[in-house]
């Protein structure tokens, strides 16, 4: 039995427990956010779904998808459990469907947008805001990194 390789210096470590550390974050908030947009009747992945479509309405199924960072299938199937509830419309243009919120889904947004912001916000209070400006600087940096490593891939 072939026994994985642990990391071999200290900067590998930190880097894995950063990401495990960040990992935990995303898993956690997630739950506790999906727990806080169940009055609404949303799990947070539509409420996602629900929040970029409010703000680039009307919005492709692909544009979002890419937004969302979900595959076809999944929006397709976010999508048809929204429209039963009217709270989204599709318009067809030609080969490509356009998204909107229904007058239902603006209503319901007035509502749980601000109480989720709220909540999402108060998973940060342990910071200060100039902690909070460095972290945002931090990840961003991450992302970029990220960015320029999967350029790379694509170009080999």
């Amino acid at each position: 039995m072939h026994k994985p390789k642990e990391p071999r210096t200290k900067q590998q470590r930190l880097s894995l427990l950063l990401w495990f550390r960040l990992a935990r974050f995303y898993n956690q908030s997630n739950r506790m956010s999906n727990e806080h947009v169940k009055p609404y009747d949303l799990t947070i992945s539509q409420f996602d779904l629900l929040v970029q479509t409010q703000a680039n309405q009307p919005i492709s199924q692909m544009d979002l998808a890419e937004k969302l960072l979900v595959t076809k299938g999944s929006i397709t199937q976010m999508l048809a459990k929204l429209e039963q509830r009217d709270l989204i419309k599709k318009e067809q243009d030609w080969r490509i469907k356009r998204i909107s919120l229904t007058e239902k889904g603006e209503l319901l947004m007035q509502q749980a947008r601000p109480d989720q912001s709220a909540f999402q916000s108060s998973l940060f209070s342990s910071l200060t805001r100039d902690e909070q400006k460095q972290l945002n600087i931090l990840l961003k940096k991450i992302q970029k990194g990220i960015e320029s490593h999967t350029n790379q891939e694509d170009e080999q």
